[in-house]
C-alpha cells in the first residue's frame, strides 16, 4: 500500500452527468487497486444503493457502470493518502479551483462534495452545512454530503443513505 503514496486516481467523467460526486482525496487503497471509494471500511458504495441512486449496490471496480447511470466521480485532491488529514490547506484550495474548471468544463446537473470539512476548506466557506449550497462552482450547483470514510463515525450508514437520497430526489425533481 505505502508505494501507491501520492498517485493518483483517474477521474470518472462525462459532460453532462447528472452528479458528479467529489470525494476529498483517494486512499492508498483506492490508489493502488485504481478505483475510487476501495477503501473496504468506506461506506460510498452501499450509501449510493441504499439511496436509491443505483439499482444494485456496485463494487469499486465497478465503478465504470457510474455513468449509465449518469453520475462520475472525481476528487478534490488527486494525492492519495493514508488519511485525509495529511493534505494541507494549500492543496485544498488547489483543488478547489481545479474542481470549479472540470464542473465548468463537464457541466453535471450537480456536484456533490463529500465532506463538509474539504468543502469548507477548499471553497472558504467556514458555515457550510451538509445539504445544499447557495454557491455554484464553476456554474454548478453544490450539495455537500457526508464523508463516506469508515473513519467518520459521525453518520450512520442509514443517516448518510438518507442525505445521499436528497440529493437524489432534487436531481430526480428537475428532470
Amino acid at each position: 500500500m505505502e508505494a501507491a503514496r501520492g498517485s493518483t486516481v483517474p477521474d470518472l467523467l462525462e459532460p453532462g452527468l447528472r452528479v458528479l460526486f467529489c470525494g476529498i482525496n483517494p486512499s492508498l487503497m483506492s490508489a493502488a487497486t485504481g478505483h475510487h471509494f476501495a477503501r473496504p471500511g468506506n461506506r460510498f458504495w452501499p450509501v449510493l444503493h441504499a439511496s436509491g441512486f443505483t439499482p444494485r449496490r456496485l463494487r469499486p471496480d465497478e465503478e465504470g457502470e457510474l455513468l449509465r447511470y449518469g453520475l462520475g466521480i472525481t476528487n478534490v485532491v488527486a494525492r492519495a493518502t493514508a488519511r485525509a488529514d495529511e493534505v494541507d490547506h494549500a492543496e485544498f484550495v488547489a483543488g478547489g479551483r481545479r474542481l470549479a474548471q472540470v464542473a465548468a468544463d463537464y457541466a453535471p446537473r450537480r456536484l456533490a462534495v463529500v465532506g463538509v470539512t474539504a468543502y469548507r476548506t477548499a471553497f472558504d466557506d467556514k458555515r457550510a452545512q451538509v445539504g445544499a449550497q447557495e454557491r455554484r462552482v464553476g456554474g454548478v450547483p453544490v450539495w455537500v454530503l457526508p464523508n463516506p470514510s469508515g473513519l467518520n463515525a459521525h453518520w450512520s450508514l442509514e443517516g448518510m443513505a438518507e442525505e445521499f437520497g436528497r440529493l437524489r430526489e432534487a436531481v430526480e425533481g428537475e428532470r
